[in-house]
């Protein structure tokens, strides 16, 4: 063979184990990609409303799920009741009843 025609295998060559190291690379990063992504993804939860507030900082709120505050455990030694501290909802229909009246 000639020089030239062995120059011209090996540029041939290099094109296609470029292309096939190419083909591989994108193979792998898809199984990377399915490795990296979890599975069994927590459900993502609604938010929760507080349902008690403290009458001295009403900041400081608690949606009774967990442990108590330590505002609360303390109210709670002193004999308060826990329904003191309870958020009074108003409902929405009486809202927007009193909010036309205001609107007039």
């Amino acid at each position: 063979m000639s020089s030239d025609r062995l120059w011209t295998l090996r540029v041939e060559l290099a094109d296609v184990l470029r292309q096939k190291i190419q083909s591989m690379k994108a193979q792998l990063e898809d199984r990377l990609k399915k490795l990296r992504t979890p599975t069994s993804a927590r459900r993502p939860y609604p938010e929760i409303q507080p349902k008690y507030r403290n009458p001295d900082q009403p900041s400081e709120t608690w949606a009774g799920r967990g442990k108590q505050p330590r505002w609360l455990v303390a109210q709670l030694r002193l004999g308060k009741r826990i329904d003191d501290f309870k958020i009074k909802v108003r409902k929405k229909s009486r809202i927007a009843v009193r909010l036309a009246r205001i609107s007039r």
